[in-house]
């Protein structure tokens, strides 16, 4: 049985392009986008599953993240060491997530995804 393209496949470019509108725009204010923009609205809005978005994100965030860090940079608004410190870890541990998001599954991936991003939430409401 041939495998048949669907929207899921090939997401609407127009919505891709906002969603990444929005997620640059709350980067720039914020320093969020990826996870907490790209992520959610690639699941809602433009179809994908969890797993997919997730994996999407982490691909288009390398030039929005470059771009922003030298925005910044030229304010000096980085803290180069931090953000070294920072980098050796997160490649460490993006690794650990790659592994394990397959393994997890779509549905408790997304449960877990919500139950951070409502832990974060109340942690930031409280702190």
């Amino acid at each position: 049985m041939p495998h048949m393209v669907s929207s899921l496949d090939h997401p609407n470019p127009f919505i891709l392009a906002l969603i990444g509108l929005a997620a640059g725009v709350l980067s720039g204010l914020f320093g969020v986008g990826g996870g907490i923009i790209m992520v959610p609205a690639m699941v809602m809005l433009a179809g994908m599953a969890q797993g997919r978005a997730s994996a999407t994100s982490l691909a288009s965030i390398v030039p929005i993240a470059a771009v922003g860090a030298f925005v910044f940079g030229r304010s000096d608004s980085v803290d180069l060491p931090a953000a070294a410190v920072l980098m050796v870890g997160s490649l460490i541990g993006v690794q650990v997530g790659a592994w394990l998001m397959p393994r997890i599954g779509d549905d408790r991936l997304r449960i877990g995804f919500a139950i951070f991003m409502i832990g974060i939430a109340v942690t930031m409401l409280i702190s």
